[in-house]
């Protein structure tokens, strides 16, 4: 039975929050992310970007559109949709693992980030947000969409402040980026643009199928489900493009940085810095907390005693590891990797959307 009805635009924009808000993270929100799998790559990268924003748009109408036609109230069945049930339960459980590694780095980011700006020692940021982020989880997936949905638009708009600010301060730092960057030593996710662009939509796709699924579950309309994607796509795209810009025209003093975004904002003004500080926090808050409940879900029910012990064991153990290993590192190897396995996934949909001739 469809559930095609009148397009409810407040919903609209809260899917685009909460897809712009679980993107942004750690990696995204310091600037980490975005040096190594665009900047790095020179203006390149941009096209990247474009790359990135085409696979982010079917895909992630894929996931909700899905979730939405099979009621998957449990997000992570998804995968049986697409591989079949043996091969998606093994997948299943691989993704699971993943996400719940990606909650390790929002642990290490807030560190890293909250290091950089006040000087405090790394392990205060993790435990505080991997802390924050447990008890949000306990409230459920409803609250959680909620709060995230609010939260997105408002860190998309204050990056895009810092780029075209970062832009303005140095205008003429673009034009020796490509000397500059074959004289400097920048981390870099893959061997060629494309294919780190490839990877980075990899392991994001991982991150999105469950939640979107199960987001998808709760629509009203499959139209409801793709503008919202839309919007989220267009918004994330266009923030993206700025904030590369900005990190490619101050290039040569973000290297070996851990937080590029943090640097940038105090080369701007030091309340900047202090603003933006907060930012990246909330930035990494929107992306661990979605993270972590869907590892949680995975193998309990909300609002249960075993839902709220889980959450406090895997909140635990995830602070541990996050404030002992470096953030870059974490990125470099946990995304990287996982962002080859990702690939699989998009060649099952893609398949699969053949089969069915489904567009989206």
């Amino acid at each position: 039975m469809t559930k095609d009805k009148k397009i409810d635009f407040k919903r609209v924009l809260n899917y685009s929050g909460a897809f712009i808000a679980f993107l942004i993270g750690s990696g995204f929100a310091t600037g980490q992310e975005i040096m190594q799998y665009f900047s790095s790559y020179g203006f390149k990268g941009l096209l990247g970007v474009l790359t990135v924003a085409l696979i982010f748009f079917y895909v992630g109408s894929n996931f909700m559109s899905v979730g939405q036609e099979y009621n998957l109230e449990n997000g992570n069945d998804i995968y049986k949709y697409y591989f079949g049930e043996k091969l998606g339960i093994m997948f299943d459980y691989y993704a699971t693992a993943f996400i719940y590694m990606s909650f390790i780095v929002m642990v290490a980011g807030a560190g890293a980030s909250v290091n950089e700006q006040y000087g405090l020692a790394v392990p205060i940021g993790g435990i505080v947000l991997g802390l924050i982020a447990g008890i949000t989880v306990i409230f459920g997936l409803s609250n959680i969409v909620d709060v995230i949905g609010k939260i997105g638009p408002a860190i998309i708009f204050l990056t895009l402040v810092l780029g075209v600010l970062s832009l303005i301060k140095n205008p003429d730092g673009l034009k020796n980026v490509n000397t500059i960057l074959s004289e400097i030593e920048v981390l870099k996710a893959s061997s060629n643009w494309f294919f780190a662009a490839v990877s980075y939509a990899g392991f994001c796709m991982i991150w999105l199928a469950g939640f979107l699924a199960a987001l998808g579950n709760t629509s009203k309309s499959k139209k409801e489900s793709v503008l919202g994607i839309f919007f989220g796509v267009l918004g994330f795209t266009i923030a993206l493009i700025i904030i590369v810009l900005g990190i490619l025209a101050n290039i040569d003093i973000l290297e070996g940085t851990q937080v590029p975004n943090l640097v940038l904002a105090k080369e701007i003004h030091p309340i900047l810095a202090i603003i933006f500080s907060a930012l990246v926090v909330l930035g990494i808050y929107t992306t661990a907390v979605p993270l972590l409940w869907q590892v949680i879900a995975r193998f309990t029910e909300e609002n249960t005693k075993e839902f709220r012990r889980l959450t406090i064991i895997l909140t635990v153990i995830g602070i541990l590891i996050g404030i002992s290993i470096d953030f870059d590192k974490l990125i470099n190897v946990i995304y990287v990797i996982n962002g080859y396995i990702g690939m699989l996934l998009l060649g099952a949909m893609i398949i699969k959307s053949i089969k069915e001739k489904r567009i989206i």
